[in-house]
């Protein structure tokens, strides 16, 4: 996979509302959205479209449709 142009942030609301957060601060490109819905789709559990994850920016948006995580 070729290197992202810019980091981007990941910023996850936790079980009991607490933020997880990966990656700058100030970075323009960003995920967004709970922690369950994030597991719910890296695991294909879920479309996109049924969660309440959000992105921002061209990389991120890939990313999100992109991101796997193998059990």
């Amino acid at each position: 996979m070729p290197t992202l142009a810019e980091p981007f942030r990941v910023e996850l609301t936790g079980p009991e509302g607490q933020t997880w957060a990966w990656g700058p601060e100030d970075a323009v490109q960003r995920v967004q959205g709970s922690a369950l819905d994030f597991c719910l789709r890296v695991t294909q559990r879920r479309s996109r479209a049924e969660t309440d994850l959000t992105a921002v920016g061209e990389d991120a948006q890939k990313w999100l449709d992109i991101a796997r995580a193998f059990l």
